[in-house]
Parts: structure tokens; sequence; C-alpha cells
């Protein structure tokens, strides 16, 4: 395979903060939701992965006293609602800000072109963005890409996952329980930021599968050292050949430690244990990594 961009190493920390998750740290005061959103803090470089479902991320971001007005970039990891519903507060954030003189950054806005699709459940006509990429052109500079994309010195946008593993193989929006039809969502991608100690890989939802998308991440950097991986790990009520199949390949991959949040279940967590060590996620989590 071919490799993608040099991303070298340097001698800085990086610092992911949980603004939206499922869940919420005990003892820290904030709000969850079924979504996912990340803030990543690189040398200045200030990127929000993800949005959540609805602008809570940005409330949770006050209660933190972090500021959001000056992101260098946005990525969507893919376009279902409870990742980029938020974008819409996020816009509406920005204007106001602008609107009462106050500094404000235009941020990049990186994701897969498909990622602004329309997806329809049944009888639910949108499960994707609601905003659509002409007028996000006007408050985001757009760089929709398939191809992976460099954001800054040490972090790296996966582009389309390539899917090798048949046992990451799941059933997609709209699925009847027992459906074995594969999760089919070109858009589904990645991060992965590496650093003196190996590679971070930061997924949303996983529906490519988190193994296929940590080994385009190891086959991209060519750095086979992996420090965690954070994020929503699509193991829900999974089948036991995936959750068998994931674990033993994490196993072989020997992460430092695995992060597991947002679409991942109990009973996914506990057979992950066999895998490497785990971390609590949640709301007002920080983490850094050297």
């Amino acid at each position: 395979m071919t490799r993608g961009p040099d991303i070298r190493p340097g001698h800085r920390a990086m610092k992911i903060t949980v603004l939206v998750d499922n869940a919420t740290l005990i003892d820290r005061y904030f709000r969850a939701e079924p979504g996912l959103c990340l803030l990543i803090e690189d040398a200045g470089l200030k990127v929000l992965f993800d949005c959540g479902y609805s602008g809570l991320f940005l409330d949770n971001a006050r209660a933190m006293r972090l500021e959001l007005s000056d992101l260098d970039a946005v990525v969507l990891s893919h376009g279902h609602l409870d990742h980029t519903w938020g974008l819409e507060a996020l816009t509406r954030h920005l204007c106001e800000e602008r609107l009462e003189g106050r500094p404000c950054s235009r941020p990049a806005l990186v994701a897969h072109p498909a990622a602004f699709r329309s997806i329809r459940d049944g009888d639910n006509p949108e499960l994707g963005p609601l905003l659509e990429p002409g007028k996000l052109s006007r408050h985001f500079a757009l760089k929709l890409s398939a191809a992976p994309l460099p954001i800054g010195e040490r972090l790296l946008f996966l582009g389309e996952i390539p899917r090798r593993h048949a046992f990451e193989v799941s059933p997609g929006i709209g699925a009847k329980e027992g459906d074995d039809g594969p999760d089919l969502l070109p858009d589904d991608s990645a991060l992965v930021w590496r650093g003196d100690d190996g590679l971070v890989v930061v997924t949303g939802c996983s529906h490519a599968g988190i193994c296929n998308i940590v080994d385009h991440a190891v086959a991209l950097t060519g750095e086979t050292r992996i420090q965690d991986v954070i994020g929503g790990l699509h193991l829900l009520s999974p089948s036991a050949e995936r959750l068998n199949g994931t674990v033993a390949h994490l196993r072989a991959l020997a992460p430092q430690r695995l992060s597991p949040c947002h679409c991942t279940d109990l009973h996914s967590k506990v057979a992950l244990t066999g895998a490497a060590p785990l971390r609590e996620v949640g709301v007002g989590l920080t983490v850094s990594y050297a």
C-alpha cells in the first residue's frame, strides 16, 4: 500500500477533551447525549472532531472554560445525526461571535465527500447532516476528501477506509434484527496523531470497522506502536464472530490502551479488556499523549 503524507514525531504533547459522549465522568457536572464531540489541541492547533447531536458541546465547553471561537478545523467522522447535527449550533455560534465584533476564526471543515448525502430510514426523512455544503462554505473552508489529508503537522485525516476484515461487516441503518447486510458507509473515517510514543487513533463510530481503521492508520504512517484508540467502536450487540475477531486483532496490534465510548456496549468493553487496558471515557475526560 502507498504510504500517506509524512507525519513526523515531535516533542510536544497532544490533548483530547471529551465535550460530548453518551456518558459523563463521576464527580464532573457536565451533561451527556447519544453522540460524540472531542476537542483536540496540539501545539497551538485546535480541532473539533464531530459535533454531537445538538449544541450541548458548546454548553459543556463553556462549563470547562474552553474557547471554541478560534478553531483551526472541524472534522466529521461521518454524516450521521449524532455526529453532525451540532454543526448547526456551531455555525450559529460563529455567526453570533462575529455579530458581537469578537475575534472568530473561519475553520476548515474536513470530511469525506459522501458525508453530506441525505440519509433516510423508513418514515424518517433525514438522519444525515442538516446543512448542505453550499451554505457551510460561507462559514467554513471546505476540504472534502476521500484521500488522506494532513491537518497540521502530526494529525492526519484517514479518508476512505479500505475494508479488509470480513468479520467487521455489520448491518447498516434501517437493518432489522438478524439482518447481516453490510454497513456500507463510505464516508466513515477517522484521525490518527503521531507522537514520540506512537499513534493515537481517534474514531467517531467505526462503521468501517475499528480493525480496518487502525490497520489503515498504521499503513499510512508506517508506525506500528499504538498509544491509544479513542472513540466509538461500533460494537453494539455485535456478533460473536465480530467481537472475537476484533479482540484478537487488537490484541495482536498490542496497543498501550483502549478508550472505547459512544457506540460501544458494556459487554464489548468487558471483552476488550482481553486486548489491552481500558480507560473509562465520558464527558469531562481530558487525556494527554506524547
